[in-house]
């Protein structure tokens, strides 16, 4: 599978400026510590909608860019994900990892959600993996992925709106994801993860897409509700 929503060389908004929040955007720069010990910087950029529910303290994130340096090189690549359900394609993908293994880079994402886990046909191991490949990013499986990359290098999420630094070091993105228990969102793994594990989006109930809305597979209830509402 290719996912063809990224280019090379594209550039970020200069208004988005990597201070801070702006509107409705948040960006900042990071440190990223690849395998092999060399440093890379990612630019990472935010859009953002309205407030999900009334007691929320965060925006919801409505796409994400990054931009990541290629080490020892003045090129630059992007990787995009869109978070809205409403999207009829798979998306919402949180950032997990960046690397660079034998000139060719590798990102690791996990599902943002379990709509967006069931966009993506329920994967078990719950992770996406991509390698850039002829300009665009092509999703490829476990087997694929080079064994160097194992452990979350980016900041996981992004930080909370008031305590957003413009720039993040390698030890600072590191303390970021500190907190982190549930071992899909920060190493790679290489085996199916069981039913119940902690955290994991394999607890996800399946769901399908009718008539524009995500529901249970036997749900005639819904399946009806639907209908009427679609006369």
């Amino acid at each position: 599978m290719v996912i063809s929503i990224v280019t090379l060389g594209v550039s970020m908004s200069a208004d988005a400026g990597f201070l801070g929040l702006t509107g409705n955007t948040m960006s900042w720069k990071e440190e990223v510590l690849l395998h092999d010990g060399q440093i890379v910087v990612a630019e990472r950029f935010y859009n953002l909608g309205g407030y999900p529910t009334i007691e929320s303290r965060e925006r919801a994130a409505v796409d994400q860019t990054v931009t990541f340096s290629l080490p020892g090189t003045s090129k630059k690549i992007i990787w995009k994900t869109d978070f809205r359900d409403s999207e009829p394609e798979a998306n919402s993908l949180n950032l997990i990892l960046f690397d660079v293994v034998k000139g060719v880079p590798y990102i690791a994402t996990y599902p943002a959600g379990c709509i967006a886990y069931n966009k993506w046909k329920r994967p078990n191991p719950p992770q996406l993996l991509f390698k850039y490949e002829k300009e665009q990013w092509k999703r490829i499986g476990v087997a694929e992925f080079p064994a160097e990359p194992s452990k979350a290098n980016v900041i996981v999420g992004r930080p909370a709106t008031k305590l957003l630094q413009s720039f993040y070091t390698v030890e600072q993105v590191k303390k970021e994801n500190q907190d982190i228990d549930t071992p899909e969102f920060k190493t790679i793994l290489r085996e199916a993860v069981k039913p119940g594990a902690a955290g994991s989006s394999v607890n996800c109930i399946e769901l399908v897409q009718y008539k524009g809305t995500w529901i249970m597979p036997n749900d005639p209830v819904m399946r009806r509700l639907l209908d009427q509402q679609t006369k």
